[in-house]
C-alpha cells in the first residue's frame, strides 16, 4: 500500500475523478502528512503536483523536496514532470522514482533518455478512462488503449507502470479488475494499481492479481480503513 498526497496551492487535497473543480482539502501541511504514513507504517509514499499534471509545469516543487527531506521511506514524484531537468530535480532532492505520464505519450525520447540515466527510478503512468488514455492532467484524450501504451513503453525498457481508471478515482468504488488483469497479462511490466480502492478486500484481491502494490488515497483520508489495518490484512 502507498499512501498518496495530492498537492495543490501548498495543501493535500483530493480530487474526484481527476475534476478540479471538486477537489476536498484534507490538510495545509504535507510534511505533517507525510510523516503521519510514515508513523503509520507506510513503506513509500506517492506524491502528486496537481497544477504540474495540468500545466506541464512543476508547481510543487518546494514543498516536494521538504517532503522528501522530512521521512526517510522513499517517495515517488508525479505530475508536471515533460523534461529530464525537472526530473533530475527531485531524485537529486532525494525521490526514488519519477513518474512520467503526458510525456510517455508525446515525448517518448524523454523516456528513453530518463531510462539510460536511472531505469529503476522511471515509472509510467497509465492514465485512462473508458480504456483510453489521457494525458494533461487527464484533461486530454489520447487515440491510444491502455495496454498499447503499456506496450510501447515496454519495448523501450520500462520496468513499472501505474495504471489508474480516472473514473473510479476517488469515487470509493472498487478498482477496475478487469483493466488490471488484462495489463498484466498483455506485459511483463510490474503493476501498480491505482483507483477505486475502498476496503481491505479490494486490496486482497489486487493481491491475488499479482499488482505490485496499490495507491490509496480518499479512503485513507475519510478513515475507510487505517493504514495500520490494511498492511496487517495483507501481511
Amino acid at each position: 500500500m502507498i499512501p498518496a498526497i495530492d498537492l495543490r496551492g501548498g495543501r493535500c487535497v483530493r480530487l474526484l475523478q481527476g475534476d478540479y473543480a471538486r477537489e476536498t482539502v484534507f490538510g495545509d501541511d504535507p510534511v505533517a502528512m507525510a510523516r503521519r504514513w510514515e508513523d503509520e507504517g507506510a513503506s513509500r509514499l506517492h506524491v502528486v503536483d496537481l497544477e504540474g499534471a495540468r500545466t506541464g509545469v512543476p508547481c510543487e516543487v518546494e514543498s516536494i523536496e521538504r517532503i522528501v527531506a522530512a521521512i526517510s521511506i522513499p517517495v515517488q514524484i508525479a505530475g508536471g514532470l515533460r523534461t529530464l531537468e525537472h526530473a533530475n530535480r527531485y531524485l537529486r532532492a532525494g525521490a526514488e522514482r519519477i513518474v512520467f505520464g503526458t510525456a510517455a505519450v508525446k515525448n517518448p525520447t524523454l523516456i528513453v533518455e530518463a531510462l539510460a540515466m536511472d531505469a529503476g527510478a522511471v515509472v509510467v503512468a497509465l492514465d485512462h478512462r473508458d480504456g483510453q488514455v489521457r494525458t494533461e492532467g487527464w484533461l486530454e484524450a489520447s487515440s491510444l488503449c491502455v495496454v498499447d501504451l503499456a506496450r510501447r513503453v515496454q519495448s523501450l525498457g520500462v520496468q513499472r507502470v501505474l495504471s489508474t481508471d480516472i473514473a473510479r478515482d476517488g469515487m470509493l468504488n472498487e478498482p477496475n479488475y478487469t483493466s488490471l488483469a488484462e495489463l498484466s497479462a498483455a506485459t511483463s511490466m510490474a503493476v501498480i494499481a491505482s483507483g477505486g480502492v475502498s476496503a481491505i478486500n479490494h486490496l486482497l484481491r489486487l493481491a491475488e492479481l499479482g499488482v505490485e502494490a496499490a495507491i490509496i488515497g480518499r479512503a485513507l483520508y475519510t478513515g475507510a480503513f487505517s493504514l495500520r489495518e490494511a498492511l496487517e490484512a495483507v501481511e
